[in-house]
């Protein structure tokens, strides 16, 4: 749902005042849901609004509401929407939606034949992919550059991507294929269809990874016939 006092648009030079506090807030969201992100600079963050490749929410007021930027990978074949992250007094509204649908937009306009895919650790992100046609993947569909997968270094869960060779981590992938996908309204049905079985499933991967991840630690002198959704999480 969006406001008529709050406006989404492409960010320009004129909003990278707001670069420190939308990182920062990245930063704390990260922190208080206990997942990892791959941490951004404000310096960054300025960089994705100068070059067309951001979209920003704000009030006509000029208040910061919500943020997501477009990066590309492997010559450009590849594109993810990241970093979105919504102002706290403003969650739960259906910002996060009408913001992922602005850049989702910006994304195929710019990049048609880009594949967009996105790496969550949440099930509502997973609802609002599949919403615009996103279908859950296996790490092996993403791309493969490798600079993508070292801007996972500053996050938290790093040491288990390693530990799966890249294959599976926390966070659950998930792709849009403008060559070869299902209709938004196709893929919104089956993840309700599976809403509980995602869930399940998300519950059971991260104490699995987890616990694996602690036996290794553990061991190291530390502190402490598949189905698709089975393969899909390398149960």
């Amino acid at each position: 749902m969006e406001s008529a006092d709050i406006i989404i648009r492409v960010a320009t030079h004129l909003d990278t005042h707001y670069a420190v506090r939308i990182t920062d807030e990245m930063a704390s969201s990260a922190k208080a849901r206990g997942t990892g992100i791959a941490k951004r600079t404000p310096e960054y963050v300025a960089e994705k609004m100068l070059e067309g490749k951001a979209v920003i929410a704000v009030t006509k007021t000029g208040e910061w509401v919500g943020f997501c930027y477009i990066e590309t990978w492997s010559h450009g074949e590849y594109v993810a929407n990241s970093g979105l992250i919504v102002a706290p007094e403003y969650r739960k509204s259906g910002m996060a939606k009408a913001i992922k649908k602005k850049i989702f937009e910006l994304s195929r306009e710019k990049y048609p034949n880009a594949k967009l895919f996105g790496l969550t650790t949440g099930l509502a992100v997973m609802k609002i992919n599949s919403e615009l046609g996103y279908e859950p993947v296996t790490y092996s569909e993403l791309t493969q550059d490798e600079a993508f997968w070292a801007g996972c270094k500053s996050c938290v869960n790093y040491d288990i991507l390693m530990s799966k060779e890249r294959k599976n981590c926390m966070c659950t992938a998930m792709l849009y294929d403008p060559k070869d996908h299902y209709e938004p309204e196709e893929t919104k049905q089956y993840f309700e269809k599976k809403k509980k079985v995602f869930e399940r499933l998300l519950h059971a991967k991260q104490v699995k990874l987890l616990k694996n991840l602690l036996k290794r630690d553990k061991s190291e002198g530390g502190g402490g016939s598949k189905t698709f959704l089975r393969s899909l999480f390398h149960f």
